[in-house]
């Protein structure tokens, strides 16, 4: 049984909860918080990625492969979707997390063109009942709330643009997961990504706030990268490479339903009766598009 969708599955959900240690963060630069949770990532993968490192080789195609996944995902796409969550005051979640579901869009795309991966009608059938479900998750009613001055369309832009991040970036990590062990991309991921945040935080101006972060906001951000930051990717690599790019951007939809049962049980916000049936419908989708046969590898 190939359990690289469980996996995955696990990771989006951690990546869900994510939304509630990082609301404690409302006061620090989005820029400043991307830094210090790669940099105590990169601390704590460090001496897995040295023992990795002995065994793998990169060739310079890769190496800019590598960096591109750390700009995409390690940088731009938390960079937006930590503003996209500041930009609504943290608002019920559900706003924010529509990124999952237009994320597949660009993920497949991705797959298509870098990993040369065939979609059958019978996954574009699925992925489109699961985004379809998703956007009613997400607006109940499908009507778009604007009473709030456009925070909300200002956290759906911001959102746009992580998914287009985080989307293409899944298909450039599977290219090297295919040929790589997943401690060893982890590891190197949070390595690049550590001077680009670097580089991001000094060019918007954040780099007072460095060092104004307090003891109780760097153990929430050290949380962050053992639980929903580096754990969870290193899981995520781990599943994805035995899951198609395509089956695993679907799977991902977790991290958006788990938002929504957060929303529920700890903050008090109940879902509507369609949003209950749009959920189901998701779920539903979602383990249909994980026991799809795995497309073959492209031969290189």
């Amino acid at each position: 049984m190939n359990i690289g969708p469980l996996l995955v599955f696990v990771a989006a959900v951690l990546w869900g909860i994510d939304g509630v240690l990082r609301r404690t963060l409302y006061d620090l630069p989005p820029t400043t918080i991307v830094f210090y949770e790669h940099l105590i990532g990169l601390v704590l993968i460090s001496p897995f990625l040295l023992k990795a490192w002995k065994k793998e080789v990169l060739t310079k195609k890769e190496w800019g492969v590598i960096f591109l996944v750390a700009l995409l995902s390690g940088v731009l796409g938390t960079l937006f979707f930590t503003s996209a969550l500041l930009a609504v005051s943290f608002i019920p979640f559900s706003v924010v997390f529509l990124i999952q579901k237009l994320q597949p869009v660009f993920t497949v795309a991705t797959a298509a063109v870098v990993l040369k991966e065939r979609v059958s009608m019978k996954y574009v059938l699925l992925a489109g009942i699961a985004l379809i479900a998703g956007y009613f998750v997400t607006f109940p009613g499908g009507v778009v709330n604007l009473s709030d001055g456009g925070g909300h369309l200002m956290a759906a832009g911001l959102a746009l643009l992580a998914a287009i991040s985080w989307g293409s970036s899944t298909a450039f990590s599977r290219s090297l997961l295919l040929k790589h062990d997943n401690t060893f991309v982890t590891g190197l991921r949070f390595l690049i990504t550590v001077p680009i945040a670097l580089v991001f935080v000094g060019a918007l101006g954040a780099a007072p706030s460095l060092t104004a972060v307090t003891l109780s906001q760097l153990g929430v951000l050290a949380l962050i990268a053992v639980s929903t930051g580096m754990l969870a990717l290193w899981i995520y690599y781990r599943g994805l490479r035995s899951t198609p790019a395509s089956t695993a951007t679907i799977v991902e939809l977790a991290f958006p339903l788990t938002a929504i049962a957060i929303d529920y049980f700890l903050y008090g916000t109940a879902l509507t009766g369609g949003q209950y049936l749009a959920a189901v419908v998701l779920l539903a989708s979602m383990y249909a598009v994980a026991r799809l046969p795995l497309v073959s590898a492209p031969q290189t």
